[in-house]
């Protein structure tokens, strides 16, 4: 499909370029890995430079750091006994398969082996990927206190301004910031777009995908 894509828009009339971005790179607490393509109309003869990666990375500490008391959805999850024994036992950067468990507060599901399952997040470092998506043991959980982020907190992670409010019920929210692409990342990226168009020099690198060989392998 990803190739059918990229046929379907050189065809089109646009100069194609992708490039698989790590968003923690980018200024986004968070290592967010997507495939980004930015299409240019042939007739204005401009090619699309990648933007290059910012200097420093933003630990997930720094990015939780001095949230407002008045900023909106920071009701905690509700955690049942057992998920806050277990986290007891969970350093930062363990997950519930590679702690060092009791064997009561072990999961007896053989066949999942995710590894964000009740994974803490380690302080100094970016987040792992948010998602919006799964049950309990999946909602990113702090690297000190026994509990799962705050809606707030991802948002932080995916780097919404704390202006910026949801709607919907709580879990709904969660999916959606879970399911977003980190706003900082594509600010960076739209910046790029016009600075080409305005004829704006920046410092780029060289994509990582290459769209022609992508498109000549459809055969």
């Amino acid at each position: 499909a990803f190739a059918v894509i990229l046929s379907e828009m050189k065809q089109a009339g646009y100069n194609i370029v992708a490039h698989k971005y790590k968003f923690e790179e980018y200024g986004v607490p968070q290592a967010r890995h997507r495939v980004v393509i930015v299409g240019i109309k042939n007739d204005l003869n401009i090619t699309f430079d990648i933007p290059a990666p910012l200097k420093t990375k933003i630990s997930v500490g720094e990015a939780l750091k001095d949230i407002p008391a008045e900023a909106s959805h920071q009701e905690l999850t509700r955690q049942s006994k057992n998920v806050v024994e277990r986290l007891k036992y969970i350093k930062p950067g363990q997950n519930v398969w590679n702690a060092n468990l009791p064997e009561h507060l072990k999961l007896n599901v053989p066949k999942t082996k995710l590894s964000h399952i009740y994974k803490r997040l380690e302080k100094n470092k970016p987040a792992y990927t948010l998602t919006g998506s799964g049950g309990g043991g999946t909602h990113m959980y702090h690297w000190k206190e026994n509990r799962a982020l705050t809606n707030r907190e991802r948002a932080r992670i995916q780097s919404f301004p704390d202006y910026f409010n949801f709607s919907g019920s709580k879990e709904s929210i969660r999916k959606q910031i879970g399911m977003a692409i980190p706003p900082k990342g594509i600010e960076i990226i739209c910046n790029a777009i016009l600075s080409e168009l305005y004829n704006v020099e920046y410092e780029s690198v060289k994509p990582n995908i290459d769209v022609d060989k992508i498109i000549d392998n459809l055969g």
